[in-house]
């Protein structure tokens, strides 16, 4: 059984709480089997609160293909007469300074 997350602590507790003040003032009772009884109810009102709350997802993982760049991809061919640029800083590395 896996543990109790804070969010289920937070919403079981607060329930119990809350629900035992509202029954006792709704119901008004002073008399010790009816308190106990509010009172046990409540705590099974908290318990179902707190085991309904969504538990956090995990995502599934896939398997990652394994990438063969070298086997898969074909060399490129460059014509002879071409220019090939690596980007901006290239036209100021050839000159001398």
């Amino acid at each position: 059984m896996p543990r109790p997350t804070a969010p289920q602590f937070a919403y079981g507790s607060c329930t119990v709480i809350f629900s035992t003040l509202a029954m006792l003032l709704l119901s008004q009772t002073s008399s010790g089997p009816g308190v106990a009884l509010i009172a046990v109810a409540a705590l099974a009102l908290g318990l179902l609160v707190a085991l309904t709350v969504p538990l956090p997802r995990t995502r599934a993982v896939t398997a990652v293909p394994d990438h063969r760049f070298t086997a898969d991809r074909e060399p490129v061919q460059v014509p002879a007469g071409a220019r090939i640029s690596a980007g901006a800083g290239e036209a100021t590395r050839g000159r001398a300074a």
